[in-house]
């Protein structure tokens, strides 16, 4: 027999936490889903073509010109040089695509989450359905773009198949922090300081460059930035490149997530559970 909202409720009352977490993000999915089915799948479709045409624009465009470059593990052709970069970068879009300007309207315009919050759903639920929602579109392009890229003859070895995980969390700390930003943000003209600060990191992330063309200090600033540490984590797994270095990768996403939904589930709890 299922339980009703208010049963789970009252069972959360004197726990750790019962404020903010009534056990139900599963019900932000199942409304998301239900939204999807209808129209959002366009904007999926046309995010996932973008990295795609990148790839075969300047992988076998631009990769004619170029020929091989040197890496790490040997040479390798342009376009697989470039691939866990658009990985990457597709998993970032796929996630912030989700976590913010949804977001954005969700909480300014259609006032969705005053109504999900005015039921038995925590702050915390509403952040953990979202940010899981951003988490499987992100995870989606990572799936499809490796699929491609395996297609294409640009994963030889079975260790290619760590790229859908590694992208998955890079997916979730950017949908995590993305969320987190956005619920501060009062205004679209607030919100274009994403492109600001997205278009620059992509373009200087080193997804189509070695780092080394940069002096060292601009090394260390890039290196510094999540995309630049999405892109490290991606490549190491994919070549089974495995060093102490990935480690410190994984864990920066580890605290992005952590902040992430620290903020997001104070600001939520701020702005409607008063």
């Amino acid at each position: 027999m299922s339980s009703t909202a208010v049963e789970l409720s009252e069972r959360r009352l004197g726990k750790f936490g019962d404020k903010y977490f009534a056990g139900r993000p599963q019900q932000v999915l199942l409304r998301n889903w239900i939204s999807f089915k209808s129209s959002a799948w366009i904007a999926v479709v046309s995010g996932f073509l973008e990295p795609v045409l990148y790839l075969l624009s300047f992988g076998y465009g631009v990769g004619a010109l170029v020929g091989n470059i040197s890496t790490t593990t040997g040479q390798v052709s342009y376009a697989a040089f470039i691939a866990p970069g658009l990985l990457a970068s597709s998993a970032m879009n796929g996630a912030l695509l989700d976590s913010t300007w949804n977001v954005f309207f969700k909480l300014n315009e259609s006032r969705l989450y005053n109504a999900m919050l005015a039921t038995s759903l925590g702050p915390l639920d509403v952040a953990l359905g979202e940010i899981a929602w951003a988490l499987m579109r992100g995870g989606a392009y990572a799936t499809a773009f490796t699929i491609i890229m395996s297609a294409l003859g640009l994963i030889t070895t079975w260790w290619g198949i760590l790229a859908i995980p590694s992208a998955v969390i890079v997916a979730f700390g950017f949908a995590s922090f993305g969320m987190a930003i956005t619920s501060y943000m009062k205004s679209h003209h607030q919100m274009n300081f994403f492109y600001i600060f997205l278009m620059p990191m992509f373009l200087f992330s080193g997804a189509f460059y070695p780092l080394t063309v940069f002096p060292g200090w601009a090394q260390a600033i890039i290196k510094a930035l999540p995309l630049r540490q999405a892109i490290e984590l991606v490549t190491g797994c994919m070549t089974g490149n495995f060093s102490v270095n990935l480690l410190v990768n994984l864990a920066y996403f580890m605290v992005m997530i952590c902040i992430g939904l620290f903020f997001t589930t104070k600001r939520l709890n701020a702005l409607f559970m008063k």
